[in-house]
């Protein structure tokens, strides 16, 4: 008896040692995740200005992307122009369709996009499917049966499974279409009933999708390809697929018209292509600099990048949300750090009238980049995202009276009206701070 008692004891010690060094490993694992800082990021010497025949070599070396011809290019904002015109695509196709979506939701739009995709995959058109497991946390798998059934496949990135944990905070944010490897749509505009109907408590959001032919959408085609490995195993070589990029002469003249494509995802050291890309071109401003993203979290390196633009001369405009914002948390955030900015010249509008959800940065009204990466942590550091990037000066023209629509509507904030928050407000930032690199 007193033998069991001794062993029963023992159990439960070694029991309370191994809950007490998980529990333990947990939280460490916790707080890497939390405060781990970011990569302090600058140039060891002046980046280029953007009408510098250079700075294009500069930039296609630093996010390893050969300039690319740019051929036809539309814009197309709000869902009630993407979406009719994507579903029009979708259903022009004859061999292949590639789509990637951080939100694929179960909604009347989405209805209409797994109708359309069926019908080409029953009429023998390869159709490829990637959709993030988070983004699109609400949709049963389930509601892909029918696309299934036509032949279609259809695969989750980073499912939830024991062997995906380490990589839980790694999701694809990228919106991507391309059909027949000839033409592309990206932007930053998933498929659900925020761009569509909107909500009650919301108009449909603003934003917006380019649609690219030609050797930017093989490459987009070959961005989709590394998801579609990862997601499903699958190293794409069938005759559908155009890998291949038409790459263009050393000596590019500077009006004209190029493309880059930029794949991005996170290294094994922190780095990653889009927070190059963007850290570059900001250096690069020497008139202008336009911005706007639903969720503006820069770190202390982009702030410094901005703030040395402003001293420079350059006109820095940041475009975001005001109250209507789907994660308060990152407008807290966001709101936290104004003050520096608006102090050193940099001028911060909030979209008023719903959420703008557009992801665009223009440059001295000749560089455009458009895709799905936000201006905060999470894109620049743990998630999968492409852009296109466009040196254009007609795109940058176009683009630029979208955002001047944006700009209409929105409120400029002021040093005063930042230090007049509330301390309600002051102190749930504080708090929030705690997730700002989740954000």
């Amino acid at each position: 008896m007193i033998f069991r008692l001794r062993r029963l004891l023992r159990l439960r010690n070694l029991l309370r040692l191994f809950i007490g060094v998980s529990t333990t490993l947990m939280l460490a694992l916790v707080f890497v995740v939390l405060f781990e800082p970011g990569l302090t990021y600058h140039t060891s010497a002046p980046v280029p200005s953007t009408r510098s025949p250079v700075l294009l070599d500069l930039l296609g070396s630093a996010v390893e992307q050969a300039p690319l011809a740019l051929a036809d290019t539309t814009i197309y904002p709000e869902g009630k122009h993407f979406y009719p015109a994507e579903l029009a695509l979708i259903r022009s196709a004859t061999t292949s369709i590639e789509l990637e979506a951080f939100i694929f939701h179960a909604t009347p739009v989405g209805q209409r996009f797994v109708d359309a995709l069926a019908d080409r995959a029953r009429a023998g058109v390869k159709v490829r499917v990637v959709v993030d497991a988070v983004g699109s946390l609400p949709t049963p798998d389930h509601f892909f049966d029918t696309l299934r059934a036509a032949g279609a496949q259809v695969a989750w990135y980073q499912p939830f499974r024991w062997y995906t944990l380490k990589r839980w905070n790694n999701r694809t944010h990228r919106e991507l279409l391309i059909v027949d490897g000839q033409t592309a749509f990206i932007g930053g505009a998933g498929i659900g009933a925020a761009w569509d109907t909107g909500t009650d408590a919301s108009p449909p959001w603003r934003d917006l999708m380019v649609r690219v032919t030609g050797t930017p959408a093989r490459a987009l085609q070959s961005v989709f390809a590394q998801s579609w490995l990862e997601s499903h195993g699958e190293i794409l070589v069938g005759p559908e697929i155009i890998l291949g990029k038409m790459i263009l002469p050393a000596a590019i003249p500077i009006d004209q018209a190029v493309a880059l494509v930029v794949g991005s995802t996170p290294t094994g050291g922190r780095s990653t292509r889009a927070r190059t890309l963007f850290q570059i071109l900001v250096g690069a401003a020497r008139q202008e600099l336009l911005i706007t993203s639903p969720y503006f979290v820069p770190d202390q390196s982009m702030r410094n990048a901005l703030l040395d633009a402003a001293a420079r001369g350059v006109k820095v405009t940041i475009m975001t949300n005001g109250t209507h914002n789907n994660h308060t948390i990152a407008r807290l955030a966001s709101r936290r750090w104004y003050g520096e900015l608006i102090a050193g010249g940099v001028q911060i509008h909030e979209y008023q009238p719903g959420m703008l959800h557009a992801k665009i940065m223009l440059v001295d009204d000749l560089w455009s980049v458009v895709g799905s990466t936000n201006f905060d942590n999470r894109s620049f550091g743990l998630n999968n995202e492409v852009n296109l990037v466009l040196r254009d000066a007609t795109i940058a023209t176009g683009l630029k009276r979208t955002v001047a629509d944006y700009l209409n509507e929105s409120q400029r904030i002021t040093l005063t009206d930042w230090e007049d928050r509330s301390i309600g407000e002051r102190a749930l930032a504080a708090i929030g701070s705690i997730l700002e690199r989740q954000e």
